[in-house]
């Protein structure tokens, strides 16, 4: 006999989000290394893409997030093979100064931080438009938000990976 409380409307929508919440949680488990080593692949063919198939010029912080970016698939993917749960001690300083370099790109872009602080002196400047989809999304927040994920991905499966100390 099924309880009262999930008989209710209130009671079936915590039910299934307990439901839901815990599926996400299995597949978390399961595979979250790997999506953080889809989303280092995604990044580092879409910064090609951009730059080898569109003929967008980096700017020299471009070329510092995709130095902390590409050894991430190579890293990732070791750990993946290897099924090596420390991976994160590797893979997350890279991703860290990646991402710290594209907070400070963002900044620069949307103008938070004044263009004289710009260590794009000489060549293609570090707030040159080139994408702009739906009216804020750029280059340098598509990185933000890449790198973002891989941290978020690589803590998750620590978190939930962790051998129980009993």
């Amino acid at each position: 006999m099924i309880p009262h409380c999930f008989v209710s409307g209130i009671g079936r929508g915590i039910f299934y989000y307990d439901i839901l919440t815990i599926m996400i949680r299995i597949v978390l488990k399961k595979y979250a290394l790997m999506l953080a080593w889809a989303q280092a692949l995604v990044a580092m063919l879409g910064s090609l893409y951009f730059s080898e198939v569109l003929g967008f010029p980096p700017c020299v912080l471009c070329w510092y997030q995709r130095i902390a970016l590409y050894p991430l698939v190579i890293l990732i993917g070791v750990g993946i093979i290897r099924k090596d749960r420390n991976v994160i001690f590797y893979a997350l300083p890279l991703a860290g100064i990646g991402w710290i370099i594209s907070i400070y790109h963002n900044l620069l872009y949307y103008k938070i931080v004044p263009d004289t602080l710009a260590p794009c002196s000489l060549g293609v400047s570090c707030t040159t438009k080139f994408i702009e989809w739906y009216g804020f999304i750029t280059i340098p927040f598509l990185a933000l938000i890449g790198l973002t994920a891989i941290i978020a991905l690589l803590f998750i499966d620590r978190k939930l990976n962790q051998p129980s100390q009993h």
